[in-house]
């Protein structure tokens, strides 16, 4: 059997965590979690509709609240999950679109019209079949190197920030959205923070960037863990067989083993897990 290089890091993976420097180790002691759901069914086509529904209320919760949505997504299978938002009753009927502001939680660095922008992903499967502000779609400065595409994004933020478009959690005092859409890879990446790069255990800022990305392509950006965990929502997303070993290790994992990076995904307020049969065969 042939493998690319991606699927070998993926077999390695919780191996090298176990390399990685004595300071860094010490992220592998159990995060602290707030409130976690998992929700099962039965197929993928379940999942979709059950998300367009949560995305939906929690749309109109925080719209009447604070007059606005923040929303993060990601890249991979998440953006095609999404399809039943972009259909009846929520595409016109009950979804307040032009109070949405879209982010990503990690982007590849390149042209935003190239097939591995994950603009571009969002672009052709959700964006453009909703009539969000163009104004409201915060992409990436796909001219700028890694570093420059990470310190602009954080930039962006920090005005958002200070001009009261987006707040801050009280508790951890990094940017606060409403809503984070995760997906998860085989290794255990969320994001483009993966178990053998240091990213992932970046404090500081709100966004860094990575030049070697184990699966390609490899120059990234990528929010933070105090980003992602500060969110007030998080959903994360995962189907299909290919999963199932993954989830139960980050769900259920064993005594004293290095944790992968979904495992330390919490939200301020509901961390909740969308999972169809395959992903959950192993739970």
């Amino acid at each position: 059997m042939d493998f690319n290089m991606y699927q070998i890091t993926i077999f390695i993976s919780i191996i090298l965590a176990s390399l990685i420097t004595p300071d860094a180790k010490m992220a592998f002691a159990t995060p602290q979690k707030g409130k976690t759901e998992v929700l099962k069914f039965d197929s993928e086509s379940d999942v979709a509709v059950a998300l367009a529904k949560y995305t939906a209320d929690l749309s109109a919760k925080f719209v009447k609240e604070k007059g606005s949505f923040s929303v993060v997504l990601s890249g991979g299978s998440l953006i095609d999950t999404l399809r039943k938002l972009v259909e009846s009753p929520f595409v016109k009927e009950s979804v307040d679109w032009s109070k949405w502001l879209i982010f990503w939680v990690d982007e590849r660095v390149v042209p935003l019209d190239s097939e591995d922008s994950n603009f571009l992903l969002a672009s052709r499967g959700f964006l453009s079949k909703v009539p969000i502000p163009p104004g409201n779609i915060y992409a990436i400065n796909d001219k700028l190197s890694p570093e420059g595409a990470a310190d602009d994004y954080e930039e962006r933020l920090r005005r958002l920030v200070s001009s009261k478009v987006m707040p801050v959690s009280s508790a951890s005092g990094f940017p606060k959205f409403d809503l984070m859409l995760l997906g998860m890879g085989p290794d255990g990446h969320i994001a483009s923070l993966f178990p053998t790069r240091q990213q992932r255990y970046e404090k500081k800022r709100w966004v860094t960037f990575i030049t070697d990305s184990p699966k390609p392509p490899p120059p990234r950006i990528t929010f933070t863990f105090p980003v992602i965990n500060s969110a007030a929502e998080i959903a994360m997303v995962v189907t299909g067989a290919e999963l199932a070993n993954t989830t139960k290790a980050v769900l259920h994992p064993h005594q004293g083993s290095p944790l992968l990076p979904a495992a330390e995904v919490s939200a301020e307020g509901e961390l909740t897990w969308f999972l169809d049969k395959d992903a959950a065969s192993k739970l």
